[in-house]
């Protein structure tokens, strides 16, 4: 009884640890690193963005003029300093019908894209450690391994090695009744 005890006094504390966990990356995935030069922001901003004609090649790497157009919009938005990165982002979004996102935004459902990949990590670590702390405790019940059990090893090993050499058994297959007709 004091084992139950035991076990459920501590599985709260793993679970909120996992929380934090994921709390703790959540926060440092969307934390912002402060100010940045402007060819900083242009080179950030076009890297999150997808070519609207390439496929797979954000802006920056993207040699196509429609990706030429989005970096000198982005360049002008950023040298006359008004808008944010997010509000230039969300205009070229807009202005090309939301195809051009490469990375998920890090606030309400497309959050999910990064917390949920944490959160599952967490709970399958959590969940193989249980396994093995089980699976220890198991082979722990059943005890040391005795001279009889040694002993019934090594008789089962001879008794393979004898009989290793011979050819094994194959069973006949059932005939097709097309066969016979």
């Amino acid at each position: 009884m004091t084992s139950v005890n035991r076990k459920l006094k501590r599985w709260p504390g793993w679970v909120l640890l996992g929380l934090a966990v994921v709390a703790l990356l959540a926060v440092g995935a969307t934390r912002d690193t402060g100010p940045r030069t402007p060819d900083e922001r242009i080179e950030a901003i076009s890297k999150r963005l997808a070519c609207p004609i390439c496929q797979g090649e954000s802006v920056y790497e993207s040699r196509n003029t429609a990706s030429v157009q989005i970096r000198e919009a982005i360049k002008q938005d950023v040298n006359d300093g008004i808008k944010s990165d997010e509000q230039i982002i969300q205009d070229i979004v807009v202005a090309y019908e939301g195809e051009e996102l490469l990375v998920p935004t890090a606030d309400g459902v497309e959050a999910l894209a990064w917390a949920l990949p944490a959160a599952a990590f967490v709970i399958g670590a959590t969940g193989l450690g249980f396994a093995f702390r089980r699976w220890q405790q198991s082979a722990r019940a059943l005890g040391e391994a005795t001279d009889d059990d040694y002993a019934l090893v090594a008789d089962a090993m001879a008794n393979f090695d004898e009989h290793e050499d011979e050819p094994v058994p194959v069973r006949a297959e059932a005939s097709d009744d097309a066969d016979d007709a």
